[in-house]
C-alpha cells in the first residue's frame, strides 16, 4: 500500500497520543495537515477526485471532528484521516487484487462501466464511510449518508456527466451503510470497504483502551495485532496474513473480522491466516486459518 512518511510514522504512533495532541489544535491546525495519498495509477477520474477532496476543509473537518468524538470523547479505535487513508488504501488493494484475478467489479458487471470507476466509487466510500461519526457514533453510518450525498454530487462535477453521476454517488452511498455491523452489502464492491474497515487493525491503530489502561479481551486483543499483509493467495485471489505478538489477538481476527467477512460477498475470494511471533505463543496456536 502507498502510504506517505509522514503518514506512515503517525500510523506508528499509539493513536491516543496522536489524538491528545490533535484535540490540542485549532481545526485550522488540524486539517492542514491532512492530506490523502492512494496509488491513483492511471486513474485520471481517480486522481480528479482525490485532488479535490485534499483541497476541501470541509471533508477534512468532518475527519477531526469524528476523531475528537471517537478518541478524546468515548475513548474508542481511531476516526482521524489517517483511519481515512488506511482503509482507502486497503479498499483499493483489495479491489485491485480481485480485478486482477479476473473478478468483475459491479460497475463493469452491472452497469457496463470501467473498472476505473469502481476505483472511485471503493475510494469515495472509503473517505466518507464513518463521517457521521462527526455527529455520533450512534447511527454514524446513517448520518455519514446524509452529509456525503450532496459533496460526493459537489466532487463529481465534471467528472461524471448524469445519469452516470447519480449511479456513481448511489453505489458510494451503498457501501457507506453497507460497513455497519448488521450491513448487507449488495456488491463486492461494497463488501471490499467493509472488510477494509476492519483491517485496520495493525498495532497503534486499535489500542486506545490498552493505554488508557483498560484491560479486556477488546483491549487486549487490539495491542496483539503487530501487522496486516495483502498479496496473492495460493487458493483464493487474496491472502490476508495477519502477526501477532500472542494469542489474544485472535479475538480480532475471530471475532470481529470474521464479523465484518461474513455476508461481504467476499468470502469466495479471500483467505486469512494468522501468525503469532514468540517463541512460547507458537507452541500454542503458531498459525490459525479463518473460514468465514
Amino acid at each position: 500500500m502507498a502510504i506517505d512518511k509522514e503518514t506512515a510514522e503517525r500510523i506508528d504512533q499509539p493513536a491516543s497520543v496522536e489524538a491528545e495532541h490533535e484535540a490540542r489544535l485549532t481545526p485550522a491546525e488540524a486539517i492542514e495537515r491532512m492530506r490523502i495519498n492512494v496509488p491513483v495509477r492511471g486513474n485520471r477520474k481517480l486522481r480528479t477526485i482525490i485532488e479535490r477532496v485534499n483541497a476541501d476543509k470541509q471533508v477534512k473537518a468532518w475527519w477531526h471532528v469524528s476523531n475528537v468524538n471517537a478518541v478524546a470523547r468515548m475513548e474508542i479505535n481511531d476516526h482521524s484521516w489517517v483511519h481515512i487513508q488506511i482503509v482507502a488504501n486497503i479498499a483499493l488493494k483489495l479491489l485491485r487484487q480481485l480485478t486482477k484475478h479476473g473478478v468483475e467489479p459491479a460497475m463493469v458487471r452491472d452497469y457496463g462501466m470501467t473498472p476505473d470507476d469502481s476505483e472511485v466509487v471503493v475510494t469515495l466510500a472509503a473517505l466518507f464511510h464513518c463521517i457521521g461519526m462527526s455527529i455520533h457514533r450512534h447511527g454514524h453510518e446513517d448520518f455519514s449518508l446524509f452529509l456525503a450525498e450532496p459533496k460526493l454530487r459537489e466532487l463529481l462535477a465534471g467528472v461524471y456527466d448524469e445519469p452516470e453521476r447519480t449511479v456513481v454517488v448511489s453505489e458510494v452511498l451503498q457501501a457507506i451503510i453497507s460497513h455497519r455491523a448488521d450491513g448487507e452489502p449488495l456488491t463486492t464492491d461494497a463488501g471490499i470497504v467493509r472488510v477494509a474497515d476492519a483491517l485496520d487493525m495493525a498495532k497503534g491503530r486499535s489500542r486506545i483502551g490498552f493505554e488508557r489502561g483498560r484491560v479486556s479481551m477488546h483491549s487486549l486483543s487490539a495491542a496483539a495485532i503487530e501487522d496486516v499483509t495483502i498479496t496473492d493467495g495460493e487458493e483464493r485471489p487474496i491472502l490476508i496474513e495477519i502477526r501477532m505478538n500472542n494469542s489474544s489477538g485472535l479475538f480480532q481476527v475471530d471475532g470481529l473480522l470474521r464479523a465484518k467477512l461474513r455476508g461481504s460477498r467476499l468470502e469466495p475470494y479471500v483467505e486469512v491466516i494468522a501468525h503469532i511471533d514468540t517463541e512460547t505463543e507458537q507452541r500454542l496456536v503458531p498459525v490459525y486459518r479463518l473460514e468465514a
